[in-house]
């Protein structure tokens, strides 16, 4: 490392944010950049420890210790060649990514790691500046044709890769914009979509054939897709929506999944006229949000930014520890009490509540009627109790179910195709070979793995192209 002593020496820094009164005025990005100094002094606090845990912690297994020195040389140009070396799309993880490879840092053991997803993030938006990312053509091309349907960040990495292998491919996406969840079910404020639209250029130039407004199983017979391409890969996505079975659910108005909500506030941000008689609105409303991940998060930062009158979000599962035991649980994610930017903005939390029932008046919802609940293991098993006489009740207008996804749309293209599902619902293929029970099929993403990570994604993304390029031709120059 150029500087064996930096983690000694150099404190973390990060970056910050614009204050929350000032942000939530607009859905741009809010993150404030560190200087090149302070990315060089940044990188210099990577240690040479031997066994980089990082790169268990990343899906992706980014090469971080050695583009950290790069950085820290001010290297800018194979910086990127390192980092995209393992990730088509690192300015996409750089902001919205956890950093799991953080939390598997060496010196996470002092709460000190490294500013690993800061420094990645500087890297792609100093190469882009510089104009250090072009297309990689290929010599050649194979004579091959593949269809990739869903464009979210599995597909997108699927596509970039064959592409490059030299194969004709055609990316298919039912929304009128390419991009998938990313494009609008990420709010601005987390990622601007410019960032997806020169990718989408770069990618172009590289022969990928983009398709928008095609729902396959839908406008577009399966079995024509299937006849007219040599390998199909589906990166669907999960996007069944798990509901709220709770009385009331369906009597009254004012109740939405999270994602007819942010996409909705995404298509208002890029321009789309918007039919504000029946638009889903947080304006002067009480919110409540249901579910504690990511979702319900992004949920919290949109409807500050319409101006809800409050917002409270609950959570079924009880509060984590404020701090994780780390000689049980590094290099591992921990569970922890984690507190996002949108949390921070303005928000009443509550852990351990079970929803009971939807009550409104004039068929819309007036309030929700709650349980705190107990949680005790039995037999290996979680299980939870309603701790007696915690009833309560929360003032609602507006109720945002943020509570996952379950699996992928199976009406439509995944019955035409006939392909297998699992116990769960998801595609069923294997994480070598990616190929589903039909023939020539492939899958790969959150509708072969369930609900997870963007990071998740592209790396199935890649690892699915080489699957199919060894399909194809036999054997396979990409990397896993």
């Amino acid at each position: 490392m150029g500087k064996p002593t930096g983690f000694m020496e150099i404190p973390r820094t990060d970056r910050r944010y614009i204050p929350p009164r000032e942000r939530i005025q607009n859905y741009r990005e809010f993150t404030i950049a560190l200087t090149d100094a302070e990315l060089s002094q940044q990188g210099a606090r990577c240690m040479d420890c031997g066994i980089p845990f990082c790169h268990q912690g990343c899906p992706i297994n980014n090469i971080i210790p050695d583009w950290n020195e790069l950085v820290h040389r001010g290297d800018w140009l194979h910086a990127v060649e390192v980092l995209h070396s393992t990730n088509n799309f690192p300015e996409f993880t750089g902001r919205i990514c956890p950093a799991p490879c953080e939390a598997a840092c060496t010196l996470n053991l002092t709460d000190q790691p490294v500013t690993i997803k800061s420094i990645e993030c500087a890297i792609i938006d100093k190469a882009w500046q510089m104009g250090l990312v072009k297309p990689q053509i290929p010599a050649q091309r194979s004579g091959k044709r593949v269809a990739v349907i869903g464009s979210g960040p599995a597909g997108m990495a699927c596509a970039q890769q064959l592409a490059r292998a030299g194969h004709e491919v055609v990316l298919y996406e039912k929304n009128d914009r390419i991009g998938g969840l990313l494009r609008y079910g990420i709010p601005d404020f987390k990622m601007e979509k410019y960032l997806i639209d020169r990718r989408i250029a770069q990618m172009q130039a590289e022969g990928v054939r983009f398709r928008p407004n095609s729902h396959i199983g839908k406008d577009i017979s399966a079995q024509k897709i299937l006849a007219d391409f040599d390998a199909i890969v589906l990166t669907i996505g999960s996007e069944k929506p798990r509901d709220l079975e709770v009385p009331g659910r369906y009597d009254y108005q004012g109740i939405y999944f999270a994602m007819d909500f942010l996409r909705q506030q995404n298509k208002r941000v890029a321009g789309d006229a918007i039919d504000e008689t029946t638009a889903i609105s947080a304006k002067g409303k009480h919110v409540i949000v249901i579910g504690g991940g990511d979702t319900g998060s992004d949920c919290i930062g949109t409807s500050i930014r319409q101006g809800a009158a409050s917002v409270t979000q609950i959570e079924i599962l009880p509060k984590p520890p404020e701090k994780e035991n780390k000689m049980l649980v590094w290099p591992n994610w921990p569970n922890k009490l984690r507190t996002s930017s949108s949390q921070e903005e303005g928000c009443q939390r509550h852990w351990s509540v079970n929803t009971k029932d939807i009550i409104g008046k004039n068929g819309a919802i007036t309030r929700l009627n709650a349980v705190k609940v107990d949680w005790k293991q039995e037999n290996g098993q979680w299980k939870m109790t309603e701790a007696p006489g915690s009833d309560f009740t929360l003032e609602a207008d507006l109720v945002l179910l943020a509570m996952g996804f379950v699996h992928p749309i199976h009406e439509g293209l995944l019955e035409e195709l006939g392909v297998e599902r699992d116990g769960r619902g998801q595609i069923k293929a294997n994480e070598r070979q990616y190929r589903t029970s039909v023939d020539k099929v492939f899958a790969a993403g959150d509708g072969r793995r369930g609900q997870s990570l963007v990071v998740w994604a592209i790396r199935e993304g890649r690892q699915a192209a080489r699957a199919v390029d060894e399909y194809l031709m036999g054997s396979s120059e990409l990397p896993n």
